[in-house]
């Protein structure tokens, strides 16, 4: 039994080889690997997406400071973010996203609390880089948010995608 367990540890961490914000802050700066996973982060109420590599070790700009504890109550008053692994692979006809997962996170910036299950966030960035689609569990505006980000960062890359993504981040209830 504890050897079937060993090949999954290699998966952790993976670094990427040209972070694309080059030391800057990384606002907006910096494109998806090409190479591995990307975290995206998605500001809810700014409705805006974002590059944010330092969430490969949970040290993003939007998680800096923050304690996080796993009781919702911690950080009631937060503001809502996802943090999404997009995984991009080659199809014969080019790049596609192939692995995209949504983490919920809030974080309460006057209490310095947040909620997220880490251990949540590591098996989706695994599912990710494993070519899973995990986003119907989003809410419309996010979804909205991230089909945006998506398919301006590269319109042929989404083209491309599976249609499952396209399915589950459609958004057909005028929930907004």
């Amino acid at each position: 039994m504890g050897n079937e367990q060993k090949p999954k540890q290699k998966m952790g961490f993976t670094i990427i080889k040209d972070d694309p914000t080059d030391g800057h802050k990384g606002f907006g700066i910096g494109s998806l690997s090409l190479e591995n996973v990307s975290p995206v982060i998605i500001d809810v109420d700014e409705g805006v997406a974002r590059i944010e590599i330092g969430a490969m070790h949970a040290r993003s700009d939007t998680e800096r400071g923050i304690k996080f504890t796993l009781n919702r109550e911690d950080s009631e008053g937060g503001k809502p973010y996802w943090l999404v692994w997009v995984t991009i692979d080659f199809k014969e006809n080019g790049p596609y996203y192939a692995g995209v997962t949504a983490c919920e996170m809030v974080v309460n910036r006057e209490k310095r609390r947040g909620y997220k299950v880490l251990a949540d966030h590591v098996n989706r960035m695994d599912k990710s880089m494993k070519r899973h689609i995990i986003v119907d569990h989003m809410d419309a505006k996010s979804k909205n948010i991230l089909t945006e980000f998506l398919s301006s960062h590269n319109k042929e890359i989404w083209d491309r995608s599976e249609p499952k993504l396209h399915i589950d981040l459609s958004v057909d209830s005028p929930e907004l």
